[in-house]
């Protein structure tokens, strides 16, 4: 299949700490369907794997989401009906023909697939797709030495943008994803001024 490259579609928002990037991942997982692909960019410690394991809320299936760096894919069953979810860390794979040896076609059309670090390695999968970019750096106070604390999720801003590309995100998908994902963070953020 030959990628669209050109964004339908593109908006960010900064998103205070770690909650609100669980309650922006909840909400995302939960307009996702069957098929669609989710690429997720951004340093280590940019909050990847908590948005994934908030989308796995939202998507409702099991839990235990990690990051599958040395397994590089993880499944995810469903706990209803929805579709599962096929979590993929693909720092290590070089190219497209690297992540073809993980067969992701044989699921991408009953699950849906979040690819950390793919960004250039998985577009050939669909015609349509989400990338995501989180990034602390921008937003957070520097550090000492950055790769003391770069496995760990720092509970600081982070900017998340969002390119929605190919006919699955036309404008109505994208305006209702939109608007799910701003009232959550609204939703958030009343829910943290009343605690």
């Amino acid at each position: 299949m030959r990628p669209v490259n050109n964004p339908v579609s593109e908006f960010s928002r900064q998103l205070d700490d770690l909650t609100v990037t669980e309650a922006m991942g909840e909400a995302l997982g939960a307009q996702l369907k069957a098929g669609d692909l989710v690429i997720l960019t951004g340093a280590l410690g940019a909050g990847k794997t908590t948005l994934t394991q908030s989308l796995g809320v939202g998507l409702n299936v099991r839990e235990g989401i990690i990051s599958p760096t040395f397994v590089l894919a993880r499944q995810h069953p469903s706990l209803g009906d929805g579709p599962g979810l096929i979590h993929v860390d693909a720092y290590r794979l070089k190219d497209h023909d690297d992540v073809d040896t993980l067969d992701l076609e044989s699921t991408l059309a009953d699950s849906v697939t979040v690819v950390e670090w793919g960004l250039g390695k998985v577009e050939h999968l669909t015609d349509s797709r989400l990338e995501i970019q989180l990034d602390r750096e921008a937003l957070a106070a520097p550090v000492g030495n950055p790769w003391e604390e770069a496995e760990e999720e720092l509970d600081e801003p982070r900017l998340f943008s969002l390119k929605a590309i190919g006919p699955r995100w036309d404008e109505d998908a994208f305006a209702q994803l939109k608007d799910s994902l701003l009232s959550a963070v609204a939703a958030q953020r009343t829910e943290e001024k009343h605690v």
